[in-house]
C-alpha cells in the first residue's frame, strides 16, 4: 500500500497551487491532509475511488484533518475521546482489518511555549491512545507531530534548542513513542540522511536555502518493520510550507 500524508496550511490555498494535479499524480491508496482550515460545506474536492473523512474544528480557519482512502474501513473515529482535547479537530482514525490507521496534526507549542504544558497534557493522552489500539492490531501513525525529534532533523539545531518543536519537553515525548513499540519510518530506512526536511518557513527563503525541519512522519508499530518497503519525503513538491511524506508498506 501506498500512503501519503500531507500538511496543506490551508486546502482551499493548495487547490489553487495544484493540489489536485499532485494527489492525482502520488494516486495513494491513502492519502491524508493535516491543517485544512475548514467547516464543513467550504469545499467540493472531486476524489474518484476514494472515501473521504473530515473532522473540522470548532474554530472557524483552523486546524483540520481529513483522509481519503480506497479502501473502506470498518470503521472510523474522530478525536480521542477526551472533551479538553476534541475541539480542533486534529485526530481521525479508521480501523482496517489487519491494522489501525491513525493521521494526526499535534499541537503547536507556539510562540514563547505559552501552549506547552497544554501540550504536554496532550502527549500523554495521545500516547494513552495509541498503545491501546496497539495492543489490539498494528498502528500506523501519520501527520505533523510538530517535533523535530533529533538534531539531524532540522537545519539549526542549536539557535532553535528553546523554541516550540525542538524544546527538550517534546523530543523526549518522541524519543518515549519510539522506545515503546513504535519506529520512525523514515529513520529506520535512512538513519543518517542528513538535510531533508518536509517543513520550511515562509520567512528568510528558508525553503531556497533548505532551513528547514522534518516534523511530518509515518510512525508504525515495530512489528511492521519487516513490511516497510520505503519511506519518502516529497520535497519536490510545492503548494504548502510542508511537502507530503510517504509510506510504502506491504501490508
Amino acid at each position: 500500500m501506498k500512503m501519503i500524508s500531507w500538511n496543506v496550511n490551508g486546502l482551499r490555498a493548495c487547490v489553487t497551487k495544484g493540489f489536485n494535479d499532485i494527489f492525482n499524480e502520488l494516486d495513494a491508496d491513502i492519502f491524508c491532509l493535516q491543517e485544512t482550515k475548514l467547516q464543513e460545506g467550504q469545499i467540493n474536492l472531486p476524489t474518484t475511488g476514494y472515501r473521504q473523512y473530515w473532522n473540522y474544528a470548532e474554530k472557524k480557519g483552523y486546524s483540520g484533518t481529513a483522509v481519503f482512502t480506497k479502501r473502506t474501513p470498518l470503521a472510523v473515529t474522530y478525536g480521542l475521546g477526551i472533551e479538553e482535547h476534541d475541539h480542533e479537530g486534529r485526530v481521525i482514525t479508521l480501523e482496517f482489518e489487519d491494522f489501525y490507521f491513525i493521521t494526526c496534526y499535534t499541537p503547536n507549542s507556539q510562540n514563547e511555549l505559552k501552549r506547552l504544558d497544554y501540550r504536554m497534557k496532550w502527549e500523554d493522552d495521545f500516547f494513552a491512545y495509541i498503545k491501546k489500539l496497539d495492543s489490539v492490531k498494528p498502528v500506523i501513525l501519520c501527520g505533523d507531530l510538530n517535533v523535530a525529534h533529533q538534531e539531524i532533523d532540522l537545519k539549526n539545531p542549536k539557535t532553535n534548542r528553546k523554541n516550540a518543536g525542538f524544546t527538550d519537553e517534546e523530543r523526549s515525548k518522541m524519543t518515549n513513542i519510539l522506545s515503546n513499540g513504535f519506529t520512525d519510518t523514515f529513520r529506520y530506512k535512512y538513519p543518517d540522511q542528513k538535510d531533508i526536511y518536509s517543513w520550511w518557513s515562509y520567512r528568510f527563503n528558508a525553503r531556497k536555502n533548505n532551513a528547514g525541519w522534518r516534523i511530518d512522519y509515518f510512525i508504525t508499530s515495530d512489528r511492521l518493520q519487516e513490511k516497510i518497503v520505503d519511506a519518502k519525503i516529497h520535497t519536490e513538491i510545492f503548494g504548502s510550507d510542508h511537502c507530503p511524506v510517504e509510506l510504502d508498506i506491504d501490508i
